[in-house]
């Protein structure tokens, strides 16, 4: 081998090994760090888990309902900011019964279609938590996502992608075959008391193995 052959060898050889450890790495999945920190559990009055939802550090979704009387649907958007559970910002189709702003408490805004948006709540719930006694189907109270933000099946698909993501496929999600994702709890406890909670998913401990009691 002449003197300019070998040197070439001699060089190629780190870029060929330079190539596998890039290519070992491409194939190292997503690490806990890059799942969400926290879910949306809905639970019964006995404590049985209903829902559960991936929500990463400043996404949200809605609680929508429609108005018992009027039968329009009426939205509570909630945000998890730092890990706490906050409400933003409501939407009212009309000032009918039982809905009206309070002045002084977030700021009105017409949404161009006759009702409004109360914008800039921004109130933090107690504990993190609300109990919420679940209409009928009429009524149909239901998680779906939030206009400004990223969408249920956004937040699933992530989730579903990492190590802690596993489950969301079951029957705590009932997902629709294609997007908008929308969680009917009416459909899971109607006439019932829930809770519904913004919890921290605790991280696997170092050296066990998941599957591991």
């Amino acid at each position: 081998m002449s003197p300019m052959t070998k040197g070439r060898a001699g060089w190629l050889a780190p870029l060929s090994w330079l190539a596998l450890v890039l290519g070992a790495l491409s194939m190292v999945p997503p690490a806990l760090a890059d799942c969400p920190s926290h879910e949306l559990r809905v639970r019964d009055a006995e404590g049985q888990l209903l829902v559960r939802l991936p929500m990463p550090q400043g996404d949200g979704w809605c609680l929508a309902w429609n108005h018992s009387v009027e039968g329009f649907t009426v939205h509570d958007c909630y945000r998890n900011v730092e890990g706490h559970m906050v409400l933003q910002r409501s939407h009212l189709p009309d000032f009918a019964a039982g809905l009206d702003h309070i002045p002084g408490r977030g700021r009105q805004v017409s949404d161009g279609q006759g009702g409004y948006w109360i914008e800039a709540l921004d109130e933090p719930v107690p504990g993190d938590a609300y109990r919420l006694r679940v209409g009928a189907m009429r009524v149909d109270h239901r998680l779906v996502s939030r206009r400004d933000g990223t969408s249920l099946a956004t937040l699933l698909d992530d989730a579903r992608d990492c190590s802690a993501g596993e489950g969301y496929a079951d029957g705590l999600v009932a997902m629709a075959a294609e997007p908008p994702v929308v969680v009917s709890l009416s459909e899971r406890a109607a006439n019932q008391r829930v809770t519904l909670a913004l919890e921290a998913l605790a991280p696997e401990p170092r050296g066990q193995d998941i599957a591991d009691p």
